[in-house]
């Protein structure tokens, strides 16, 4: 008949079993000393959850009978100067603040502003002026006509051009007078530069 024997002695067991009990105990004491070092709760916690990972896989190194506390104190502290070395110092700015200290790029719309200048020099005079007339300063077609002594749908017809042609300039980059314009009857476009020979 054979005995079985256990690889834990009860000595082991209630050895564990202690160093759990007291690692419970000293808990609330490690979260206090976390926050006096960290004065933050969350990376207190942290602090707290790192020291307890450390002390339980380093639980053969604790030589019982000893201080647990100042065990687990030493652990504490020396994991916080750790954590400090691996992280720069950060000083938290406000969002307001790290607004002024920055200023978005000019760049990308001085270059947009000048891709739509040139491109809007390129349309017809009579049609720069029909959408500026109504685009920029919001002026019914009729008024449009009058004010330019030409019929309601000749001007709609200018600006619906002259949006097409903006939109084909800006979009395909193409620089060429398109032949529609001068169908239009804006004579204006075939002494244009612009305008193929």
């Amino acid at each position: 008949m054979a005995i079985e024997t256990s690889t834990t002695t009860p000595s082991t067991t209630n050895d564990v079993g202690d160093f759990h009990g007291q690692l419970t105990t000293i808990l609330p004491r490690l979260r206090i000393y976390a926050l006096s070092l960290t004065r933050n709760r969350d990376s207190a916690d942290d602090l707290v959850h790192d020291t307890v990972i450390k002390a339980l896989a380093g639980r053969q190194s604790f030589q019982p009978g000893t201080n647990l506390a100042a065990w687990l104190f030493r652990i504490q502290r020396n994991e916080f100067i750790s954590g400090l070395r691996r992280v720069r110092p950060t000083v938290p700015v406000d969002s307001t603040i790290a607004e002024t200290l920055s200023h978005p790029p000019h760049q990308e719309s001085g270059l947009i502003m000048r891709e739509f200048l040139t491109a809007f020099s390129k349309l017809a005079p009579t049609q720069r002026e029909a959408l500026l007339l109504a685009v920029v300063e919001g002026l019914p077609y009729e008024t449009i006509a009058a004010h330019t002594n030409v019929s309601v749908g000749t001007v709609k017809s200018r600006i619906s051009r002259a949006r097409d042609r903006l939109e084909h300039l800006l979009i395909d980059g193409d620089m060429q007078q398109q032949s529609a314009d001068i169908a239009d009857g804006d004579t204006s476009t075939a002494e244009s530069p612009s305008a193929p020979l």
